[in-house]
């Protein structure tokens, strides 16, 4: 009995962590990090070839309604490029999902980077390359702009975007294959992580439970393992949640949001693209890819879930303002306004109540029950003698 009151006790605590957490992370056009301040957050990675140029586009700053100035002081973001590591495209369901095979995921680093500050306007502040040529030839552009995800929850709502034009020939001659990711610094520590469009952002890649490795805060060769090690994490809790009746329930829940899948466990987040092959998401990323159907199709449905919550239809395929056909491509903002006030909180004083609530019913109640029968079979036993 009390083995079955333990289980019982488990299973609401995971049931209602589950439900939740979830939601709150997977709504976040963000990756699950605590993040030191908005403008940590890097929101989206864009690369696709136009004419002799290669266009290089990444967003800070998710939900941005606010008039500068932001906080901005001591963000170092930096955009990384691998232009060694061997990839494949033998393996389909990889070029769906991934664009691609990396054959050595453990020695993928970065052969070019451009590390950029931004003023508090959200304007360029700083840049910095290395590991390309001309550099002369390469455009940089930041400010603020339209949100380009192609994602309602976020439309008519800005973003700190930094544009850059790279001239082809500023890679080394004859380059196909690219790998790259963005972070974000703050004192020389890394808090944020972008790379392949809706993939370390999902809920099931942030660490839930003691011991767990953050995707999020380590560089890609590092990232493999990090997986493996989440994936043995939650196939423990996922035999928990299987052995007892109770737990049914949770079940579904917990498979389609917070389990890894098989097909992470290979793969660092980053982004690949090949040349060899038309560009469109997930070969690189064009700014009118609709990437939460092309994910969805792939196997990660989460954010067409949320995309049609409101029950809105048909759902949105393209974004709620047209690009640019010229530098730097995306839409002009959407009018400043206020933000409204932080609606959010913290969960852990409603999972302290609820554990407290818990243990008040499976064990003081039960203790007071039997303590009253005790007395009153003593009392019984004290009369008849």
């Amino acid at each position: 009995m009390q083995s079955r009151v333990r289980c019982l006790v488990a299973s609401l605590l995971v049931a209602s962590f589950v439900v939740a957490v979830a939601p709150a992370i997977a709504s976040d056009h963000a990756d699950p990090v605590t993040l030191v301040t908005k403008e940590t957050n890097l929101t989206d990675l864009f690369f696709f070839p136009q004419g002799d140029q290669y266009v290089l586009i990444f967003d800070v700053r998710r939900n941005l309604t606010d008039p500068p100035p932001y906080s901005l002081s001591g963000d170092v973001f930096q955009v990384n490029i691998d232009l060694h590591s061997r990839l494949n495209f033998d393996n389909a369901a990889d070029r769906a999902r991934f664009g691609g095979t990396i054959v050595a995921p453990e020695e993928v680093r970065a052969d070019a980077t451009i590390t950029v500050q931004l003023a508090d306007s959200g304007a360029l502040k700083t840049a910095e390359i290395t590991g390309l040529s001309g550099q002369d030839g390469i455009r940089i552009w930041s400010g603020v702009r339209d949100d380009p995800f192609i994602f309602p929850p976020f439309f008519k709502k800005n973003v700190l975007s930094t544009v850059m034009s790279i001239p082809a020939s500023s890679f080394p001659p004859g380059q196909q294959d690219f790998i790259l990711w963005a972070t974000t610094s703050r004192d020389g520590k890394q808090i944020d992580h972008v790379g392949r469009s809706i993939r370390t952002q999902l809920p099931r890649y942030t660490g839930l439970l003691p011991g767990e490795p953050e995707v999020n805060l380590l560089p890609p060769n590092q990232q493999v393992a990090a997986i493996d090690e989440l994936a043995k994490s939650r196939n423990r809790v996922t035999n928990f949640l299987n052995k007892y009746t109770q737990t049914a329930i949770v079940i579904p829940v917990w498979q389609t949001t917070l389990e890894m899948k098989a097909f992470d466990l290979l793969t660092p987040d980053v982004m690949i693209y090949s040349s060899r092959f038309p560009v469109g998401y997930p070969n690189g990323r064009l700014l009118t890819d609709d990437v939460v159907l092309q994910t969805c199709l792939a196997g990660d449905c989460l954010l067409v879930d949320l995309s049609t919550r409101t029950g809105m239809w048909p759902r949105a395929t393209t974004n709620d303002k047209p690009f640019s056909p010229d530098f730097p491509y995306l839409a002009d903002p959407w009018p400043s306004s206020p933000e409204p006030a932080p609606t959010a909180k913290s969960i852990v004083p409603l999972l302290i109540f609820i554990v407290l609530l818990l243990l008040f019913i499976f064990t003081v109640i039960p203790y007071w029950i039997g303590y009253r029968k005790g007395r009153r079979r003593g009392a019984a036993a004290a009369a008849a003698g």
